[in-house]
């Protein structure tokens, strides 16, 4: 018998558990990955490499996994997903209980699989939902993180140390969280989009693709937006616990930096629709700015606290206002090309901001003050590319409104 086709507003609930459940082993990563790494690798200049090895299996798993998804529906790929994410947090404890830097790697890529999946749920929440729903529905989504920035750092502190090999623990919990979430999708039916009529619009090449303004500036933007905020968030464990503070106090400053990403998602879709989401997407690029600026002030505790904040403000903004523009730049017929493609190119570039990061804070500098200060400089240009887009892009609208008047 053939399970109906979820109803939109089905499909946002069981995704928004699937983001507050499942999601929640991506902060705990975050928060251990690079301490782990920096006490199992030869140098710490390769201390960050481990979240690397995420974003690379991210990146790499984006364009299989939508393919499967473009055939299979989206059920296939986010079962994928889980079986990544659980492989990654095995390999991972085992590599810690050998203390093998090599294995913690390869662990780590396997987590990349359940990276990419999830960041197919903002996309599946579109899929069904009508034109006026879809930003929403994807602005909701994304607020499922919200719980999982509670439920991840919270287990951080109750794992990390319950064995005598540090973080151990927090792996095995991984593992549970992604065979009890795989569940939540028995409950979620979207198929593969159906085939074209013989007068249905052709599909576009990805080079026609990606000529599209609107699809180039919006993958330019989301890529910004999120190389930027993995760039400062991986060094910040390492800023933290390097100039005082407990590893604690980084779970703390990330799980605040977590909240900040998903909170504003309650009215994210809201101001899209009311506002236009270029403006959001240059506000999210503002905000991101001020977060380098507080960041570069001082390396107090509080300064981590605001500065990671912003940051999390700032991906939201630049990041859901990123997806809704891409998502209203194409037909169903290109949905699985672009959709890959973006995820492509997004990873590639949180790929290259993860591996900098490592670099950046543990060896541009003579102590962690200069390398926490390096990282956040680092944002500049790519700021001013994702803003000059932008710029551009409206521009160009303005003229094309102009030239229809």
């Amino acid at each position: 018998m053939t399970q109906a086709i979820s109803s939109p507003r089905r499909t946002v609930v069981i995704l928004v558990l699937a983001q507050a459940l499942l999601g929640a082993q991506m902060p705990m990563l975050f928060i251990i990955a690079g301490l782990a790494g920096q006490s199992l690798a030869s140098n710490i200049c390769f201390a960050t490499l481990p979240i690397s090895m995420i974003v690379i299996g991210s990146m790499c798993a984006a364009t299989p996994i939508s393919s499967v998804m473009q055939r299979y529906g989206r059920r296939a790929g986010f079962w994928i997903g889980t079986f990544g994410g659980a492989m990654g947090g095995l390999i991972g404890a085992i590599a810690l209980y050998y203390a093998s830097f090599p294995l913690f790697l390869v662990g780590s890529f396997f987590t990349g699989l359940y990276m990419s999946a999830q960041g197919f749920y903002r996309f599946a929440a579109a899929d069904t939902a009508s034109p006026e729903f879809r930003p929403k529905a994807i602005s909701y989504v994304m607020a499922g993180g919200l719980a999982a920035a509670i439920i991840g750092p919270q287990l951080v502190k109750l794992t990390a140390e319950a064995y005598a090999i540090p973080f151990i623990g927090t792996y095995a919990v991984v593992i549970a969280i992604n065979v009890i979430g795989s569940a939540l999708f028995l409950f979620i039916n979207i198929p593969p989009p159906a085939a074209p009529d013989a007068d249905a619009p052709a599909a576009k090449s990805r080079w026609e693709l990606i000529k599209t303004p609107r699809i180039a500036v919006a993958m330019i933007c989301g890529m910004v937006s999120y190389a930027l905020m993995n760039l400062v968030m991986t060094s910040t464990p390492l800023a933290v616990v390097g100039c005082g503070y407990t590893t604690n106090n980084a779970a703390d400053v990330v799980s605040g930096h977590v909240l900040a990403m998903f909170i504003p998602s309650f009215f994210t879709g809201h101001l899209i629709a009311r506002f236009g989401v270029e403006k959001i997407v240059g506000m999210g690029l503002i905000i991101l700015a001020a977060a380098g600026i507080v960041a570069l002030n001082d390396v107090e505790l509080e300064n981590f606290f605001l500065a990671l904040i912003l940051l999390g403000i700032g991906w939201n903004f630049g990041f859901i206002g990123a997806t809704a523009m891409l998502t209203a730049s194409h037909g169903p017929q290109d949905r699985g090309r672009v959709q890959g493609m973006n995820d492509l190119f997004v990873f590639g570039g949180v790929t290259m901001a993860s591996l900098a990061s490592g670099g950046l804070m543990n060896c541009s500098g003579g102590d962690p003050v200069q390398g926490w200060a390096a990282v956040n400089l680092a944002m500049i240009p790519f700021l001013l590319l994702a803003g000059s887009a932008l710029i551009w892009l409206m521009m160009r609208d303005d003229s094309s409104d102009a030239a229809l008047a």
